[in-house]
């Protein structure tokens, strides 16, 4: 992976109308991952800006997502304490305790974290239990996965246990440049 300390992408979904913009940065202490995502759900339009924090190890520190779903505004605030314990909006949630990265399911950005984090060399796997924002009901859950590392700029994605499984193009930054059914990189 690339050792740039700035870098942007820009994707064009496939599966709805839609584009979604991110950048990723590092941080005196970390990485921070922020984008803007605007696109049609079900005949409503959708638009979600995403700030996470993460550690230099690539662990989700804290994450905040603001924007609306049609006339319904969203708000979504977590901060994860060092034990591995999640707090949205201040509440504990113990089904996510101990996950390591976040994934907002509206967006391809956060394949990016395990990415990063996990280093594979091609052919290895890993297995990892993120934290999983559910889009359009802004609650999270458990999403077990894995990620094996085909190619230089490929992996398989599983999650689910199996069920979801995507080959992933990335680029030298670890963002997802095409994602099968979801999302691809706009040329600029």
């Amino acid at each position: 992976m690339s050792g740039i300390e700035t870098a942007a992408i820009l994707w064009r979904r496939v599966d709805r109308p839609g584009h979604e913009s991110a950048r990723l940065s590092a941080l005196e202490d970390g990485w921070g991952l922020a984008g803007t995502s605007v696109f049609a759900h079900e005949g409503e339009p959708c638009c979600l800006s995403y700030r996470i924090s993460c550690d230099s190890e690539w662990r989700t520190r804290s994450a905040g997502v603001i924007g609306w779903l049609g006339a319904n505004e969203v708000r979504v605030d977590v901060r994860v304490e060092g034990a591995g314990l999640w707090r949205v909006a201040g509440v504990d949630v113990a089904e996510i305790a101990g996950c390591v990265d976040i994934d907002l399911n509206f967006s391809p950005s956060t394949n990016l974290l395990p990415i990063r984090r996990l280093k594979l060399e091609v052919g290895e796997e890993r297995d990892v239990r993120a934290a999983w924002l559910r889009f359009p009901s802004f609650r999270f859950e458990p999403l077990e996965q894995s990620y094996r590392r085909l190619s230089a700029g490929r992996y398989r994605y599983r999650s689910a246990g199996g069920r979801f499984e995507a080959e992933l193009d990335v680029d030298e930054n670890g963002f997802v440049t095409r994602y099968p059914g979801f999302a691809e990189v706009d040329p600029l």
